[in-house]
């Protein structure tokens, strides 16, 4: 019980830097195929399944930090992406890179 009042308490602080992305079309596509993987990551899951990807939604280290680990899981799955030239595969990769290139230039 204690744990799950933590959780909710768990807040940015003013220290703490969000990426700002905005991700649509293909992309947005597979990385909700995931979100199923992030349900352990305060409500993560939610926020992208209800993601229309209209305007940028921001990112603290902490999701991407779910984020990179389950999309890197999701691209080195040869039953998931078997051929690695599929549209989704290459989409869902791309998006990886970016995301990744922006958690190394924000945080380190």
């Amino acid at each position: 019980m204690l744990a799950l009042k933590r959780r909710k308490q768990m807040k940015p602080e003013k220290n703490d830097i969000p990426i700002k992305v905005k991700i649509s079309g293909r992309q947005l596509e597979e990385l909700q195929k995931y979100t199923v993987d992030m349900c352990e990551a305060f409500g993560l899951d939610r926020r992208i399944e209800n993601y229309k990807g209209t305007r940028p939604i921001s990112f603290y280290s902490w999701d991407l930090d779910c984020i990179l680990d389950v999309l890197s899981m999701a691209l080195n799955d040869k039953k998931e992406y078997p051929d690695r030239e599929d549209e989704g595969y290459i989409k869902l990769h791309e998006l990886y890179v970016q995301l990744k290139t922006a958690y190394k230039e924000t945080y380190g």
